[in-house]
């Protein structure tokens, strides 16, 4: 299995009962706290990250253009409703 790809090293603070908690779960899995660390870091970035994300790729998405006119969209689904009843 080939090694990732690492940032350089980074600079953290965090309250003392956190770093408590990583390290406890660091020792008791035999691992070490920057695998920890990255373990929830990408949890949370696979939840309430992604959210945070996916606005800001629709705020991007806004900026380039790549919107549709909310009439538009709502006249065409009536259309298609129009069309399932017949």
């Amino acid at each position: 299995m080939a090694k990732p790809v690492l940032s350089d090293p980074i600079a953290l603070r965090l309250p003392v009962d956190v770093l408590k908690d990583i390290e406890t779960i660091a020792a008791t899995t035999e691992r070490s706290r920057s695998w920890v660390m990255v373990r929830a870091m990408r949890y949370y970035l696979l939840n309430e990250g992604a959210d945070v994300l996916e606005v800001a790729q629709g705020l991007q998405d806004v900026r380039d253009g790549k919107v549709h006119d909310l009439d538009a969209v709502l006249k065409e689904l009536d259309r298609l409703a129009e069309d399932d009843a017949a």
